[in-house]
């Protein structure tokens, strides 16, 4: 029997990182949610019935970047060395970054981007009930360090 190899262009495959060598590699995402200034006022105060909101948001932010392997199809599965979640509260909006950690063969910034995508949808989820107007936008990659690639700063914010 012969198997024919699809992966030619356009066919799916998960790239081969086993030559690769290992190398610290780290990640920082940002993104945003805007809000009503009322909806920000509930959450500095507490008034949120779910809970406090960016507790659980930052705990969500974390779980999703550990997942990130099942949530997104070619993506490796990394062992993830450290993760963090931050936010910036605004007037019409919270800022949230994201900084993902390994020692590996490939790198962390689609756990990056899934940290702050799942912080972002934790909040929304949390405050639908007062706000469903909330917009989620700007997630991006700011830097990413490790790997034959090297360093990556985005220039623009």
């Amino acid at each position: 029997m012969e198997f024919t190899h699809f992966n030619e262009a356009g066919r799916a495959h998960m790239v081969e990182v086993g030559e690769k060598d290992d190398t610290k590699r780290i990640a920082v995402a940002r993104g945003k949610i805007k809000m009503k200034k009322e909806t920000i006022h509930m959450i500095k105060e507490g008034l949120i019935k779910k809970g406090d909101v960016l507790s659980v948001a930052q705990v969500g932010g974390i779980m999703g970047c550990k997942k990130t392997s099942e949530l997104i199809p070619m993506c490796h599965n990394i062992f993830l060395t450290g993760s963090d979640i931050r936010f910036n509260i605004l007037e019409d909006s919270i800022e949230i970054e994201s900084e993902v950690k390994t020692y590996g063969k490939t790198g962390v910034e689609m756990e990056a981007l899934t940290a702050v995508s799942i912080a972002a949808l934790t909040i929304y989820d949390m405050c639908k009930a007062v706000d469903k107007g909330m917009v989620i936008e700007d997630i991006k990659l700011m830097k990413k360090s490790g790997g034959r690639s090297g360093e990556y700063i985005r220039k623009k914010d």
